[in-house]
């Protein structure tokens, strides 16, 4: 047994000089008395059972007190080990947010199609690390390599253009990803990076953070987003906002060279259920099972304490109310 907050174990100090307290005031005091006019009932008698007993709820209060310390610093076993299946796999989901993943050839637009998508993936895959790259005109972090899956999906759904400028930085987003890989020690690591357009910004070339991605044995998977020619587009009009048929342009030589480069595969999502064809493909293609042996499985035992503590609470009650009782 050990316990998760040791240092809460000093708490039990205090007990010390309320216990000294308590037998200094009884060795000052003495026992309870009254002032009667004969002493004649209780001639030979010198208190029995209950002179000793009145000291049991002082008693019962410094046990619940000790108790209560030891349950809140949380006593735990480990002695069990649990053989766990995990995949062993960290995912960066790399997304474009530029303007252009407004256009609606997708249900409601890209960028929220996009997003649905890859949190259904992301909740199929509990074992996985998985982080979130973004980028438009430049890249950032929006979740690095995490296990929490509810802090995963809720920093998903905060995704949304505008959030950068304006532009579409390819070479600039893989690389950002590839910095959250290329530390880790997973058995795989994987992107999926996902755009729907031309690279046109970026200080770093999408070649150049290929190369790197193979040099660090990070497989890549890229995804093509858009109609085949013209995608309904909102537009900003003076008359307010309309639909437009705009002409779609996607590198897909980049793409698929970005893809055999690293290992990896390049996938072409015209709509919605393309796009979600592709990550349950990907998610079947990325499957590399081990079996962990040293996995500890803790118990907790701070029930035990806080059932004594509150049964010495009730059971002091108990004496005070219908046993020892004081006259004021």
């Amino acid at each position: 047994m050990f316990f998760e907050y040791p240092g809460l174990l000093f708490l039990e100090l205090i007990l010390i000089p309320v216990i000294a307290l308590y037998i200094w005031r009884e060795l000052r005091g003495g026992a309870p008395s009254v002032m009667v006019s004969s002493l004649g009932p209780w001639a030979g008698k010198g208190g029995g059972v209950k002179k000793y007993a009145r000291h049991l709820p002082f008693v019962l209060r410094t046990i619940a007190i000790a108790m209560l310390i030891l349950a809140i610093a949380r006593p735990r076993s480990s002695d069990d080990f649990e053989k766990v299946n995990t995949e062993g796999i960290d995912i960066v989901l790399t997304l474009d947010v530029s303007t252009s993943m407004l256009a609606r050839d997708f249900k409601p637009d890209r960028i929220n199609a996009a997003k649905e998508i890859a949190i259904e993936f992301i909740a199929q895959r509990p074992s996985d690390r998985m982080g979130v790259v973004v980028f438009a005109g430049e890249s950032f972090t929006q979740c690095p390599l995490t296990t929490d899956r509810a802090t995963l999906i809720n920093l998903m759904k905060e995704v949304e253009t505008g959030l950068i400028e304006d532009g579409t930085a390819i070479g600039n987003g893989l690389a950002t990803a590839v910095a959250r890989l290329k530390d880790s020690p997973a058995n795989s690591r994987v992107i999926i990076l996902l755009t729907d357009g031309v690279n046109n910004r970026g200080e770093i070339a999408p070649q150049m953070a290929a190369e790197i991605a193979k040099t660090y044995g990070i497989r890549v998977y890229t995804i093509g987003v858009g109609a085949m020619g013209m995608a309904p587009y909102p537009v900003m009009t003076p008359f307010g906002v309309e639909i437009q048929q705009v002409k779609v342009e996607i590198d897909e030589p980049l793409l698929q060279q970005i893809a055999n480069d690293t290992g990896g595969k390049y996938f072409r999502a015209t709509d919605n259920t393309k796009l979600l064809e592709i990550y349950g493909e990907i998610n079947k293609m990325e499957k590399s099972r081990t079996t962990v042996d040293s996995f500890p499985v803790y118990r907790e035992l701070f029930m035990t304490f806080a059932l004594i503590a509150l049964a010495a609470i009730a059971l002091e009650l108990l004496l005070r109310l219908f046993v020892l009782k004081r006259i004021p």
